[in-house]
């Protein structure tokens, strides 16, 4: 069974930064995926980043330049730096890995003030 841990999240001041990290457990045999969507009070889920294996990282337009997606394949965890952050960055942010099926975290919370 396939599960994501993720951690980092918390109340940082505007202009700050944050790292979240989500380790995927339970062995699957291949990631096909890794990658961070946030979900805004009151909107729909979005992606944030996603780090395809193999292929080309792509970012939201609104974090570009500010969020960078990094693997580790060793143990298999997946981080999101988050640099310059702003109130309307302001979210519960969601780890998603693909094997054969997507996977999801818990979320966690980032709360930006200004």
């Amino acid at each position: 069974q396939v599960q994501l841990v993720e951690s980092g999240g918390g109340l940082v001041q505007e202009g700050g930064s944050l790292r979240l990290s989500c380790e995927v457990s339970g062995r699957p045999l291949a990631l096909n995926l890794m990658g961070w969507y946030r979900q805004l009070p009151g909107k729909q889920r979005e992606m944030v980043a996603i780090s395809p294996t193999g292929g080309i990282t792509d970012y939201a337009d609104s974090v570009k330049g500010r969020f960078s997606i990094s693997r580790d394949a060793a143990s298999s965890t997946v981080y999101l730096q988050m640099n310059s952050l702003k109130p309307e960055d302001t979210a519960v942010y969601y780890c998603v890995v693909a094997t054969t099926k997507y996977y999801w975290g818990q979320g966690t919370q980032v709360t930006v003030s200004s």
